[in-house]
């Protein structure tokens, strides 16, 4: 009898250790399948994030105007005011961009002298006069200048404003100076912003 209950209580406890040893086994690779799906979406996660930032610089504001052969002077004089990191970077910006034959009215020892180290502050005040900060697309701009009487100003980087206004159905800007621009090209849509092409230099206060 006591060999029996002896014999009974060694497969009884045979038969807990195996269960508890099968519960252990589950928990262990529920763990682990837990923890790779975890790894699995993390991995997922950041990818999706290098995809989309890899997206936001190929279409930033520098990277559109780098890749249109109209704005290779505007690319350039960026670079020289060490300004194309900014048009690289986050925020919303609505550049007004002279177009190579814009800058081609710009008299050439002006416009090489502006070049000049010396004289990057200036090239500085004239490019952020081109830009006003927020993304002003042009339906918001004509909009914004109906409401206002036909002339709307806005403040540009630089903090001398810009007049805009209808001519004829085109976009206008005229500068601190009294001359005009015309928006050639209008909504070049950017991840941090928009471009407007104009066709001429618009100026800043001497």
């Amino acid at each position: 009898m006591k060999i029996r209950m002896l014999i009974m209580s060694l497969a009884v406890g045979t038969f807990l250790f195996t269960a508890c040893n099968d519960t252990k086994k589950k928990e262990e690779e529920a763990r682990l399948e837990k923890e790779k799906m975890e790894m699995e979406q993390q991995k997922a996660e950041e990818e999706a994030e290098m995809k989309a930032q890899m997206e936001y610089e190929q279409n930033t504001i520098a990277a559109k105007a780098m890749g249109s052969d109209q704005f290779s002077t505007l690319v350039t004089a960026l670079q020289t005011a060490e300004l194309a990191e900014t048009f690289k970077g986050e925020g919303e910006y609505t550049v007004f961009a002279p177009t190579n034959d814009a800058f081609a009215k710009v008299p050439k020892n002006t416009l090489d002298n502006l070049m000049k180290p010396e004289n990057k502050a200036k090239l500085q005040n004239l490019l952020k006069y081109h830009v006003v900060e927020g993304e002003w697309k042009a339906d918001a701009v004509i909009k914004a200048i109906n409401d206002n009487n036909n002339a709307y100003k806005v403040t540009t980087l630089a903090g001398e404003n810009i007049t805009l206004s209808l001519k004829d159905g085109n976009v206008m800007l005229k500068d601190a100076n009294g001359k005009m621009s015309t928006v050639v090209m209008a909504d070049v849509d950017a991840s941090n912003g928009v471009i407007h092409g104009i066709d001429t230099v618009v100026m800043p206060k001497a």
